[in-house]
């Protein structure tokens, strides 16, 4: 499952333009810290929407990796995800990704970055929103 996420990142990275886009420094629970900045999203880079399938539905962005947070579908993923990888984490307002995040951090991952609502995800890293 990570592996088809990483090959989609992969093909979204070409999508991006690297020479514009700059890397937040540090990770952040509070969407807020990264309001405006640009996330450079590699191959490597995995992308977690934390919102409901049917959110997920109505929209995400491509390549991105639904773990459900309410639905428990996250806290049963945490465990089998790479705590050395790099993710970015997003949901509908901010709240779930930063909720996430800190999860994330609690288990000793280290580069993870809450990219807000989907519209603040997509505007950061330039990854389009597909149904």
């Amino acid at each position: 499952m990570i592996r088809s996420i990483l090959a989609a990142a992969g093909a979204l990275a070409l999508a991006v333009s690297l020479a514009a886009c700059s890397t937040p420094s540090g990770s952040s629970t509070d969407p807020d810290a990264n309001a405006g900045a640009s996330v450079v999203v590699t191959a490597e880079t995995v992308i977690v929407d934390v919102r409901t399938p049917d959110e997920y539905a109505d929209g995400h962005l491509e390549g991105a990796e639904l773990l459900d947070l309410t639905g428990g579908d996250f806290a049963a993923a945490l465990p089998s995800l790479d705590p050395n990888a790099e993710y970015v984490v997003y949901c509908r307002s901010g709240n779930r990704s930063g909720q996430a995040v800190a999860m994330m951090e609690d288990a000793g991952f280290t580069n993870v970055t809450n990219l807000g609502s989907l519209s603040e995800a997509a505007a950061a890293t330039g990854i389009t929103v597909v149904k």
